[in-house]
């Protein structure tokens, strides 16, 4: 069942013992909107832990709680559009278990028994700044760097086509709680692990042109990995790079995966929709930035992934 803010709210006021899902890879808005969420229902007394199925990046430490100890009664994800994002060993444990799920992904599945969605909203983020409003759950520094941060990394900087006057305004509210704006940008999108810098050079170095340049795609292998000394959790700012080429509309970052098989990250400019693409593979998203998983022959995954793309074009 579909609730709006005041619903979800409703929801979260009633209960208790929450364990918050973010989903796998985690980045900024799953993460700070996981953790923001956590900061909010123990405000108000009650008990709460965010669950990842990876290890938390480094660079989004500082958002990171310690774990209380109660026996789990209700369980909200946040930012998850798909149970399969919840990644291996925590899909098995809570698909189907899941309470509320509060989300910004049009393609979200509802796969949880109430389903908080707003498709406008540039981050997750935005709706847990509003759920905190509709709690009357002060915002303090803490929960505002949280928060900042799922919109920030969201919104690339609030340089996205997601980004709306709403997403500014929210932005100067966290920034007036006491979010550290410029320290958390500088180590969003300012700084690099000497890791991820050979890990980009090798991305960088496997740039391929189609459809007449209006597609770039580039290939992280498991290969890439092991000689850059990086790993998937660096590996979501690879997915930007392709879409900044001059003139290319459709950026596609092609990763492969432990197991063999890989997954498709697309970038697109307007009018083009990613996410049609995506949903193609049984994938979805945004309409400029989405995702899908595909099989483990490279050719075939390319040869596929073009053929959806330039029918688009």
């Amino acid at each position: 069942m579909t609730v709006d803010l005041g619903g979800a709210a409703a929801f979260l006021a009633a209960h208790d013992n929450f364990t918050i899902l973010c989903h796998e890879r985690p980045d900024g808005d799953t993460l700070g909107s996981g953790y923001g969420l956590c900061r909010i229902l123990r405000a108000m007394g009650k008990k709460a832990n965010v669950r990842c199925r990876n290890e938390i990046p480094k660079k989004f430490s500082s958002l990171m709680l310690a774990d209380q100890a109660f026996e789990e009664q209700t369980v909200v994800a946040v930012d998850i559009a798909d149970p399969f994002l919840m990644g291996a060993g925590v899909r098995e444990q809570y698909e189907g278990r899941v309470d509320l799920c509060i989300d910004h992904h049009a393609s979200n599945k509802c796969f949880s028994r109430l389903s908080c969605i707003d498709a406008s909203a540039a981050a997750a983020a935005e709706l847990i700044i509003a759920l905190a409003h509709e709690l009357n759950v002060p915002i303090t520094k803490e929960i505002a760097d949280c928060l900042f941060t799922g919109l920030t990394t969201d919104t690339g900087c609030f340089r996205y086509a997601n980004v709306t006057a709403r997403t500014h305004r929210l932005a100067a509210e966290m920034i007036e709680c006491g979010a550290d704006a410029e320290n958390i940008n500088l180590q969003q999108f300012e700084t690099k692990t000497k890791t991820y810098a050979a890990l980009e050079r090798l991305a960088l170095d496997s740039m391929e042109y189609y459809l007449d340049d209006r597609c770039a795609m580039i290939t992280v292998t498991q290969e890439m990995f092991e000689k850059s000394g990086s790993n998937e959790s660096e590996c979501d700012a690879i997915a930007a790079l392709p879409r900044q080429v001059e003139g290319v509309m459709v950026g596609v970052t092609i990763r492969q995966r432990t197991d063999g098989s890989f997954k498709a990250s697309v970038r697109s400019r307007n009018p083009v929709d990613a996410s049609l693409i995506c949903s193609r593979f049984g994938g979805g998203g945004h309409k400029n930035a989405a995702g899908c998983q595909l099989g483990s022959n490279l050719a075939e995954t390319k040869a596929k992934l073009l053929a959806v793309i330039e029918e688009n074009l």
